[in-house]
């Protein structure tokens, strides 16, 4: 797939990384283009551009930015009509043990409103920057999850095949107000993984019999 990456942070480098190890192409850009030139440099198939020129032909925006800063990160890009947009933000407070949104609405829908020619999808936001870059095996011959929501199922589907390329099993968890959810469950996997020392090597996965 053609990808738009928004972010030069933690996960915009483990995107960076999976994203190129499972052979798509990239273009990123971030609030300092230097630091998006060096991202690149590390990876085939990813290059860096200033954000007026970052969208080209991709099908695909992930941002990877702070909840904050996404909407006017996304529309920074030029028209996003029809592109889908993958949003792994959580809505975090200054301290990350609690939700700044939450209960009648979530980052990805206030996200949706802001850029509402896109077809945003909630996906990602439960994985720490340490997991997506390490990839999805875990011990046990364990294969990590990606929990997807959306109102747009074209989008979903695309965005489940791009989880899929790159290792992950995914768990469709419904329309896109089911962020209300996912965004609570990051923060639960945050305070696990700070608050209570168990460290950034787990991720929630959702098990059957």
């Amino acid at each position: 797939m053609k990808i738009t990456l928004i972010g030069t942070g933690n996960m915009g480098s483990g995107f960076a990384k999976q994203l190129a190890a499972a052979g798509h192409q990239v273009r990123v850009t971030g609030r300092d283009l230097n630091k998006a030139n060096a991202l690149a440099s590390q990876f085939t198939n990813v290059n860096a551009y200033s954000a007026a020129d970052a969208l080209g032909d991709s099908e695909v925006i992930i941002v990877a930015t702070a909840y904050s800063d996404a909407a006017a990160a996304l529309q920074s890009l030029g028209d996003i009509t029809g592109k889908i947009v993958v949003d792994i933000t959580n809505p975090l407070s200054a301290d990350y043990m609690s939700l700044t949104v939450g209960h009648t609405t979530s980052a990805s829908e206030e996200i949706a409103k802001a850029v509402p020619q896109a077809n945003v999808v909630k996906a990602f936001n439960t994985l720490f920057a340490q997991v997506l870059a390490d990839g999805p095996k875990f011990a046990n011959d364990q294969t990590g999850t990606v929990f997807v929501a959306s109102d747009d199922e074209r989008a979903k589907q695309t965005v489940t095949a791009l989880a899929q390329s790159m290792g992950w099993n995914v768990q469709d968890t419904g329309a896109l107000v089911n962020a209300r959810y996912l965004e609570p469950l990051a923060g639960l996997n945050i305070y696990l993984g700070y608050g209570a020392g168990m460290g950034t090597s787990a991720a929630p996965a959702w098990l059957t019999k």
